[in-house]
């Protein structure tokens, strides 16, 4: 492991301060993810700025009720929320089917935003990665690659983003509050992560010097309903080879609104922007949903070991949109 030195920011302001001061710096809260990293030797910062001691930890419910929650919650209080399991089944779900209860207890809202998108040549530091080396090539287009991308890939990088919280966050059109060097602004989750492309080393739209204090999830229209559902190779601790985060809503047998987010599918979570538009004012029936779909998985480029995925979406987002529309039809 590369020697490092540790510094405990005494409050936002200062961290952001040494960010600027570091270009090689990280930021340390739960460390789940990032400390794993160093330790293989895939993520070499010269710094780590701990920020777990800042005044972040609070869910506050706004007035419009809208949720507020600071970037220091951990993932089990955020799932455990009674305000989350009663109004965000979603989040609560995909949160709770993440890594460990272990790892829950120590990971961060902020820190689970950036785990690194990745497979396994990018953890393995003896091997190129143009995510760790860019330029050095992408073994996992003819190697390794049954877990990885279908949708959004490149010809420099083929990974899969791992978090579930993000899937969630991305179908309820949350928003965060971001701290920079000039002041703060805030940013839609849509906008926070790129595509590989040309860049694949670059995960996201932050600059390195700007710290997520906190999220906004605004509230769910009235009577609309959602789920998070995961496959993976094992029943815990393991990421998805596709998840789906839903939220529907339906009138007079018509959906009146449709969210759908994909994980384990893409270098981000997956807004199925073109199954939505696809879906609104149609009946809300098992041959909708599947149509709608199969629209957006028409843009799908397996590689030579995941094309099964195709299938196992179409099936996993039509299966689940088809029951919160009973569950919503029978409320």
């Amino acid at each position: 492991m590369k020697t490092f030195t540790y510094e405990v920011a005494t409050d936002v302001d200062d961290a952001v301060g040494r960010l600027a001061s570091d270009p090689d710096s990280a930021l340390l809260g739960g460390g789940t993810n990032l400390v794993d990293l160093m330790k293989l030797g895939a993520a070499q910062p010269s710094s780590l700025i701990d920020i777990s001691r800042l005044p972040l930890r609070d869910v506050e419910v706004r007035g419009d009720g809208s949720l507020r929650v600071g970037a220091a919650v951990t993932n089990s209080d955020l799932a455990a929320h009674p305000v989350v399991r009663a109004r965000y089944p979603v989040l609560s779900k995909a949160v709770l089917s993440g890594a460990s209860g272990q790892l829950r207890n120590m990971a961060t809202t902020g820190g689970n935003l950036f785990q690194r998108t990745r497979c396994v040549y990018f953890m393995d530091a003896s091997k190129p990665c143009n995510k760790r080396d860019p330029g050095s090539g992408c073994p996992a287009i003819e190697g390794e690659n049954r877990n990885l991308a279908i949708l959004g890939a490149s010809d420099r990088c083929v990974a899969t983003h791992p978090s579930d919280m993000a899937v969630a966050l991305t179908a309820l059109d949350t928003v965060l509050d971001i701290a920079g060097p000039h002041g703060g602004h805030r940013m839609p989750i849509l906008d926070l992560y790129r595509l590989p492309g040309q860049d694949p080393d670059l995960d996201t739209n932050i600059g390195h010097d700007e710290i997520v204090t906190g999220l906004e999830i605004p509230a769910l229209p009235s009577g609309a309903v959602s789920t998070y559902r995961k496959v993976r190779d094992r029943a815990s601790y393991a990421f998805a080879l596709a998840s789906v985060a839903a939220v529907l809503r339906v009138e007079d047998g018509q959906v009146t609104e449709a969210r759908i987010a994909l994980g384990g599918v893409a270098h981000k979570p997956w807004r199925a922007i073109t199954a939505e538009g696809e879906l609104l004012g149609r009946s809300a029936t098992h041959g909708a949903f599947r149509e709608a779909i199969d629209l957006e998985l028409q843009a799908a480029q397996p590689l030579r070991d995941n094309a099964f995925k195709i299938p196992l979406v179409r099936n996993l987002v039509t299966e689940t949109l088809t029951e919160l529309a009973q569950r919503e039809m029978l409320a």
